[in-house]
């Protein structure tokens, strides 16, 4: 039976932290480790360890980001398959892990399984049954198959602490020749809290970290319109939703780095390229 780790990076999110934990150790799929990643939190927090004692915590005392949390738990992890779960994302039905294994066992050339993600402002469940090969899973709940991860060195280092790092990956499994499909049906409730956010921050980090992810990823071909497009996006955005200070600062970011982003570039193929933003156009039904 395919072993399998849930991890949960966290910080100052106790109350919804414990829904997570049960919600994982719920899960029917076993043999099933849940692992917790306390990222220097100030609130209540390391008072749950003594609740779950049969959950793997690690604690650090200054923080370093959901991201290294995650690769931490990863690239380090002895299972089969690495279950993100946000710490205010929860499951519900309790079988997900179960069912996204079916397809992870029976197709090898299945990198990643994305949950259907709901939340409070899209509250509606889909029927089950429903797959689709797709372009990107959402962080806040998946299945990555770990032999795929770490051949690929986990994800990606970049400059701002949010942003990016999912579409860089999944970008690199698919160039790899792996696929990412979505289960219809199979969800993740992600609550969306507002503890421990920032949006300006985020926002800025996102607009920088996408920047980076089209410089270091893009084929040199098409780098020069890929850039001006990403640009000229976040910035109609920024006026539309008044975001411009964030987009802005972000964007100064982005150049601020160009240099050592270039000698880091890594691009992929321009199939892999076309073929990621078709799949994000339109994904592509499966049958079983």
């Amino acid at each position: 039976m395919a072993s399998v780790l849930v991890g949960i990076a966290t910080c100052n999110r106790a109350a919804l932290l414990r829904k997570a934990i049960d919600s994982a150790l719920g899960q029917s799929h076993r043999p099933l480790r849940v692992a917790v990643v306390d990222d220097a939190s100030g609130d209540r927090t390391p008072a749950l360890r003594r609740d779950y004692p049969m959950v793997s915590w690690e604690r650090w005392d200054a923080p370093q980001g959901y991201v290294a949390a995650r690769n931490r738990m990863m690239l380090t992890a002895a299972e089969d398959y690495y279950v993100s779960l946000d710490d205010d994302s929860w499951f519900i039905a309790g079988d997900e892990i179960a069912s996204a294994l079916v397809v992870l066992e029976r197709q090898p050339k299945v990198a990643a399984v994305a949950f259907d993600i709901v939340s409070p402002d899209r509250p509606d469940m889909k029927t089950r049954g429903g797959k689709a090969s797709v372009s990107l899973f959402i962080g806040c709940g998946h299945v990555l198959r770990l032999s795929a991860v770490k051949a690929l060195g986990g994800y990606g280092d970049f400059p701002g602490g949010y942003g990016s790092e999912e579409q860089d990956l999944c970008l690199r499994l698919i160039d790899a020749g792996f696929q990412i499909v979505k289960l219809d049906g199979v969800h993740v409730w992600h609550d969306k809290s507002g503890i421990a956010r920032d949006l300006a921050a985020q926002h800025r980090s996102g607009v920088c970290n996408d920047l980076v992810f089209a410089l270091r990823r893009t084929p040199l071909a098409l780098l020069a319109p890929v850039l001006a497009y990403k640009i000229a996006t976040h910035l109609l955005f920024a006026v539309r939703h008044r975001y411009m200070r964030p987009c802005l600062q972000g964007i100064g970011d982005f150049f601020a780095v160009v240099g050592k982003t270039w000698a880091l570039r890594s691009p992929v193929r321009v199939a892999s390229l076309l073929r990621y933003q078709a799949l994000t156009r339109s994904p592509q039904v499966i049958g079983d």
